[in-house]
């Protein structure tokens, strides 16, 4: 029989408890970041549904004012200059170049 060893604990003791810590580490660590990517994503997703309430409520906003508006008179077959101008502000907000504001108030400038 071997003798009981007293005093610190040899090489391979050394390793297991090494071994036990670095586990004990990586698994808290890990744990951490998951919930902060968890709390990331969620707080992403309220971003953007805060956003596209807001954009709908502008949207609705832009609807009602439309409809309280009276329809403007045709205008003359002269100003072809004015219609040509009107469609590349359209073909540009379709492509994505100009936003929503960018669109509406360049069409304003244009009519105003």
């Amino acid at each position: 029989m071997s003798p009981l060893r007293r005093g610190r604990p040899g090489l391979l003791g050394m390793a297991a408890r090494t071994a036990v810590v670095a586990g004990t580490a990586t698994a808290v660590s890990g744990n951490v970041q998951r919930r902060q990517q968890g709390r990331a994503q969620d707080a992403q997703a309220q971003a953007q549904a805060d956003a596209d309430a807001q954009a709908q409520a502008e949207y609705d906003a832009q609807q009602q004012q439309q409809q309280q508006q009276p329809a403007a008179p045709p205008q003359a077959s002269g100003d072809s200059a004015l219609l040509d101008q009107l469609n590349q502000l359209s073909q540009l907000h379709n492509a994505g170049v100009l936003s929503d504001t960018e669109f509406t108030a360049a069409k304003a400038k244009l009519l105003a």
